[in-house]
């Protein structure tokens, strides 16, 4: 029997079972073909086969009548409501998965300027890059020099010992990411990988799989006038199976006014920053030491004690993803002399 993955609801708190999209093919990927046929297991993640599975499942006729798109929507129970574009243009997989939403409607963004958000609808995890705080988890899920560029010696340096953050997105979220502080872009790059699934699953079986496929990542300056005052943010977008390309779309305005993502950009808190193409990913926020505290309720949802995670049952230790949604609080700024809570 498969192991149940369970997260905390962050509006009502209940335990959530999560229906997991493709797990029997994904658990088939990660187990039986990984171990007895390597070669094949290394075609599956590669940019081909990704590209091809989600041909087949977001643009193709034959991806919609599989799916059945009212279907689909009502059983993941997306709001159509909230979306700008009419219902019945959302006609094929890929439309659904990169629906824009009435966000400066429905997802309000906090009036304290020193508040940290979060950049998309996902389910969020914390913990620490130092060795010896009670939130070290990095060995977990990824390797920061890897995953940031070895040769990125300045930024590595910058987020030694600091906190991160990993949010998920599953297949039914809505896949803009947005800026989760205001500041200057101080640099953007791109590093290659393969496309493994972000599936909780699969996860726990390959170590550190986030740093091992294709990824982007924004080193955000608040420290400026207008900004978070939060120190530098990195913010590394990570693509998966059946996944693409991640379009990188910064608009100050609702979604009108995209803009290329470089140097000296200034980027408003809360704002559309870029689009996973399609599917299901994860984003990454490292923060520099003792800058930001997590909120408190979101800290306590990881070591819930009823709740079933796939993390916890495979790591040894309570690690309970939360549901939050985009916009929504994470982090504040710490002042002067306060101390982190943990």
């Amino acid at each position: 029997m498969k192991k149940p993955h369970q997260f905390i609801d962050g509006r009502t708190g209940r335990v959530i079972t999560e229906p997991l999209y493709g797990d029997p093919i994904v658990s088939w990927i990660y187990s039986t073909v990984r171990e007895r046929a390597p070669v094949l297991f290394n075609a599956l993640i590669g940019s081909r086969m990704s590209g091809l599975l989600g041909f087949i499942n977001y643009q193709s006729r034959l991806g919609a009548r599989l799916t059945g798109n009212l279907r689909f929507m009502e059983k993941w129970g997306i709001d159509l409501d909230e979306c700008v574009d009419p219902p019945e243009t959302l006609d094929t997989p890929r439309k659904i998965f990169e629906r824009k939403i009435r966000y400066w409607d429905t997802r309000p963004l906090p009036a304290e300027c020193d508040v940290v958000v979060s950049p998309a609808d996902s389910r969020v995890v914390f913990g620490s890059l130092g060795e010896t705080s009670g939130m070290w988890l990095k060995d977990k899920f990824f390797d920061d020099e890897e995953l940031l560029g070895r040769d990125k010696t300045i930024w590595l340096n910058i987020f030694r010992n600091g906190d991160f953050a990993i949010f998920r997105l599953t297949p039914d979220k809505y896949h803009y990411n947005h800026s989760p502080v205001s500041g200057n872009v101080a640099d953007f790059y791109a590093i290659d990988g393969g496309f493994h699934s972000c599936n909780p699953g699969a996860v726990v079986t390959v170590a550190t799989p986030f740093s091992k496929n294709k990824r982007m990542v924004t080193i955000i300056d608040t420290d400026v006038p207008g900004g978070t005052g939060v120190g530098r943010v990195a913010m590394v977008e990570v693509v998966a199976l059946m996944i693409g390309d991640i379009l990188q779309c910064y608009s100050s305005f609702r979604y009108d006014d995209p803009r290329l993502m470089e140097p000296g950009l200034f980027m408003q808190r809360g704002q559309p920053k870029s689009l996973f193409r399609p599917g299901s990913s994860t984003v990454v926020l490292f923060f520099e030491k003792n800058r930001i505290g997590f909120c408190p309720h979101l800290l306590r949802n990881m070591h819930h004690p009823t709740a079933q995670s796939r993390y916890s049952l495979s790591f040894g230790k309570p690690l309970v993803e939360t549901n939050v949604h985009l916009r929504s609080p994470i982090a504040r700024r710490l002042h002067n002399g306060e101390e982190p809570k943990r």
